[in-house]
């Protein structure tokens, strides 16, 4: 599976400066710390396991599972039995054990340049032992669910972990999503509490996002589940000084006395009153290595999402164990991943994974480009940013403003890049390595997903010969293979479905309530496998290549959204009898949204009805899935037993023509309709 030696011809090659001292220095070693993870979990996992407390070692086995659905339910169980706390590991051994109290944690650099706070370990502990008391005082226990809807400020990071210190099951909500949304999440996780902040800048639009929280509260009892306590954080309206202690108070900068923000005083309370007062100190609550840490929600192909469940102790060995070694992570460094934590990246390679090693992060709550196109770049020179990890929907962005605002600052501390989200394309690719990095940067594209916790496909730095747009070979832990339609394995060059033949410690444990459809989604097709939904191919070297979705998931600018979902909010509308969704590529975002739309009789279309269509998916799901295209279509290409061809549709929409067997058509006629009336300009 992995050959005995990486190729030397048509790949790039790390410098010897990084190869010294790296974690895995050359792909020699790289395939001896595979083997071991794969014949030797136990004692491969153990190594990284001594670097974190344990209240009590765990018994049994260390890696437990089936894969197989025909032989009974679906589980995976790592560390079975051992009691530890994940905010304990990442922020009191840091402080107490490796004394790094006074590091920096976070560089919080705000939307505004200037706006920025510095916070160390020892005032991050302090700062999420106040709230987790503060959480303990409103009744939430170990086992609730707590949903957080905020920007991207350091109090969203005190609240995931006042939540793991005290056994809490944290549901965070990305902040672009909508009330809908927001609610459908709630009441899925059945959370007893909501935190919120009054709103935030997203480069000069004001969010009011409280506004929004309280349409999400309203809904929630108008379907006759009431969350009767919200926290509310006043992140821009200004706060009584008297009121601030051990918060980060919004500073001049970005107050705004325009923002009005309701208040409800039976329901609503201040974060900054809350924890006025309140002890620095707060027993970690000491949980099982298999009791649920936070809860995720993706899209899913049926169009509900899905909260992925993540655990403990295996999340917190996985996450820490890809930092250290896919960043190649040194105490000195300074680790910025510009995600946000609303996703799976901002959870594991913001907050977990480089708080357990100790590192020193940008917090980054702006856009790439606000006020201009070289705030990025400011920014790695103003904090020395060695390790810079960002998508390429960023990429595609600022390589159309070229090179010039890269090369206004120095970024001579840059040593790695990474990339996340979606496959990287190979023109992207190359100009982030010769023109952000100079050609000394190797870049790790990181192949992932929020079900899989952490990186599962992904070089190593120093290790693994880079070629542009491959995410190479797995990470420790994790046995890939390449299916065809019929379930065989498919060996050399070839290409299918990507699959995962055992679990790692950081896989998901479960979609909370409902297990069937974890089974289902992920292991009914083709039993004995965890199947990612990607496609991939395989080389003649070995390295794979991701090929993108094989199910109705679309990947817009790095975020999953599912075709359904987008279809059954184009449908709510009054004039829109059937609806169907592809995606169509784009140079920045990767896909976009096409649509296509079929509308009641005597309804005619128009511009200000594409305009309530656009606006009626922002309200149900978020401004991130607004259509680029809604093409009005009098009729559908479906097969006799009615199901809708959307591979005849994805070639439409692109306007390729050599449709392919299109024989099962019920009525071909609809085909020259639909070419007439194409999108040709979309926003």
């Amino acid at each position: 599976m992995i050959p005995d030696k990486a190729p030397g011809e048509d790949v790039l090659h790390a410098s010897g400066d990084l190869k010294k001292g790296a974690h895995v220095p050359s792909f020699e070693k790289y395939k001896e710390l595979y083997v071991k993870s794969i014949e030797s979990p136990e004692e491969f996992w153990g190594d990284f396991a001594k670097d974190f407390f344990w209240k009590t070692k765990y018994t049994g086995k260390f890696l437990d599972y089936n894969f197989d659905v025909t032989k009974g339910a679906i589980y995976v169980k790592c560390m079975e039995g051992a009691l530890t706390n994940i905010c304990y590991n990442v922020l009191d051994r840091n402080v107490h054990d490796r004394k790094l109290g006074d590091k920096v944690a976070f560089y919080w650099e705000g939307n505004e340049p200037g706006d920025e706070k510095t916070v160390t370990y020892r005032e991050l502990l302090q700062r999420v032992c106040k709230f987790a008391n503060v959480l303990k005082s409103q009744g939430v226990k170990k086992g609730d669910r707590v949903s957080i809807y905020m920007p991207m400020v350091v109090e969203l990071v005190e609240a995931m972990l006042a939540c793991a210190r005290i056994g809490a099951v944290h549901s965070i909500v990305f902040a672009g999503f909508s009330s809908e949304s927001l609610c459908e999440r709630i009441m899925d996780s059945r959370c007893s509490l909501l935190i919120t902040a009054d709103g935030f800048y997203r480069g000069d639009k004001l969010i009011n996002l409280k506004l929004i929280a309280d349409e999400a509260l309203e809904k929630c009892r108008d379907k006759s589940f009431p969350v009767e306590k919200c926290i509310m954080l006043k992140h821009l309206t200004k706060e009584d000084e008297s009121t601030v202690h051990g918060s980060l108070s919004p500073p001049a900068k970005r107050a705004c006395s325009d923002l009005q923000v309701p208040w409800n005083p039976e329901v609503d309370m201040c974060w900054h009153s809350l924890v006025c007062g309140v002890s620095e100190e707060c027993e970690p609550v000491w949980c099982d290595s298999e009791d649920p840490l936070f809860i995720l929600y993706t899209s899913g192909s049926t169009g509900k999402p899905k909260g992925v469940l993540h655990t403990v102790s295996g999340y917190m060995l996985y996450t820490a164990a890809t930092f250290k070694m896919v960043f190649d992570y040194h105490p000195d460094d300074v680790y910025w991943c510009t995600a946000d934590i609303g996703w799976i990246t901002g959870h594991s390679y913001i907050t977990y994974g480089p708080l357990a090693n100790g590192a020193t992060s940008v917090l980054f709550e702006g856009l790439p480009t606000y006020p201009d196109v070289s705030r990025m770049w400011e920014i790695v020179d103003k904090y020395h940013v060695s390790k810079f990890y960002t998508a390429p929907t960023a990429i595609r962005l600022l390589m159309k403003f070229g090179s010039e605002p890269v090369q206004k600052y120095k970024r001579d501390s840059l040593k790695i890049l990474g990339t996340v989200g979606e496959p990287i394309n190979p023109e992207a690719w190359q100009w982030y390595y010769n023109v952000v990095g100079e050609k000394r940067c190797p870049v790790v594209d990181t192949f992932w997903q929020t079900e899989t916790g952490g990186h599962v496909m992904t070089p190593l730095p120093a290790a693994t010969p880079m070629k542009p747009g491959s995410a190479t070979f797995p990470f420790f832990g994790v046995v890939p293979a390449i299916l065809n339609e019929s379930g065989e394995e498919l060996d050399g060059p070839s290409e299918g479905y990507l699959v995962f033949k055992q679990p790692w410690p950081g896989v998901m444990r479960t979609v909370y309530g409902n297990h069937q459809r974890f089974e289902t989604t992920y292991f009914k097709k083709f039993p004995g496998y965890y199947v990612t939904g990607d496609g991939c191919r395989r080389d003649k070297d070995g390295y794979y290549w991701i090929t993108g979705r094989i199910d109705d998931m679309l990947n817009v600018s790095g975020h999953l959204l599912s075709t359904a979902e987008v279809e059954s909010a184009l449908v709510e509308h009054e004039a829109v009898a059937e609806a169907a969704v592809v995606g169509r590529p784009h140079l920045v975002k990767g896909e976009s949204l096409y649509c296509f739309v079929t509308l009641n009789d005597g309804i005619s279309y128009n511009q200000k009805l594409e305009a309530e269509l656009k606006k009626q998916v922002r309200v149900k799901i978020g401004a991130i899935a607004t259509p680029d295209f809604i093409q009005n279509a009098p009729g559908l290409p479906k097969t006799r037993s009615g199901k809708i061809m959307r591979r005849v549709l994805r070639k439409i929409a692109c306007n390729e023509r050599d449709l392919g067997d299109v024989s099962t058509l019920a009525d071909s006629s609809v085909i020259d309709q639909l070419f007439e009336n194409r999108c040709c300009t979309g926003v």
